[in-house]
């Protein structure tokens, strides 16, 4: 019988590796899976690469994760969002590497990986700063810029209601950069706000197949 929920959150991060790329979903805290970070704080795993849409608010979640100097780079779209202290405070000292990637493009970096497909070709940054070393090319009489996917190693996502097999449906803006870094990971893990049970979530509201999805935790919140 198939069935991807475990038992707590320290068993979802389980066997996350030292130098691992995470993946880590949310838009700001929207979607963010807060208790699978603290889990993975709990886990001890260091020398992390993060790819996330921000790098943290606070000192809490991710931004504990970095505060922590468990990170050794961070992939994101806006490292300067509401309250990024900790990460200021250790780019300014040197202790961390940065990698910003236009939203649109990491979003696409990230479903290209999940799709097999190696590397594109985007106009968004010619021209910049953020092109500089990368190859460029004419088409269609537009300047852009090759872009390669962006696999990880481990992708923690937060959805609204998971089944035993992991299918995967998402709530409102809740569905913002999680389905995308589910396709995306060698290992997937969710923490699911609710359980279905098998056959009980219309095919047409699943939004991340359970093919993509190794390990799902339940972590309450919210009304069903």
């Amino acid at each position: 019988m198939i069935d991807k929920f475990v038992r707590s959150a320290a068993e979802a991060v389980d066997g996350v590796k030292d130098g691992a790329t995470v993946l880590v979903g949310g838009f700001g805290a929207v979607g963010q899976p807060l208790t699978l970070i603290d889990a993975l704080i709990e886990q001890g795993a260091k020398d992390l690469t993060i790819v996330a849409n921000n790098a943290g608010v606070g000192r809490v979640g991710l931004a504990r994760l970095l505060d922590l100097g468990r990170v050794r780079k961070v992939i994101c779209s806006f490292p300067r969002s509401s309250d990024p202290v900790v990460f200021e405070e250790l780019y300014k000292a040197g202790r961390i590497e940065l990698e910003i990637v236009p939203q649109g493009t990491l979003a696409e970096r990230l479903r290209a990986a999940g799709a097999g497909i190696p590397a594109f070709f985007t106009p968004t940054a010619y021209g910049t700063q953020l092109a500089d070393g990368k190859e460029v090319r004419e088409i269609g009489g537009r300047s852009c810029v090759l872009e390669t996917a962006l696999q990880g190693d481990v992708a923690l996502v937060e959805c609204w209601k998971a089944d035993r097999w992991g299918n995967l449906t998402f709530r409102d803006s809740g569905r913002n950069f999680n389905p995308v870094m589910a396709t995306a990971a060698t290992l997937t893990v969710a923490q699911s706000q609710h359980v279905a049970e098998l056959g009980a979530l219309d095919p047409e509201t699943v939004v991340t197949p359970g093919v993509y999805v190794d390990r799902v935790v339940h972590v309450p919140y919210g009304d069903p």
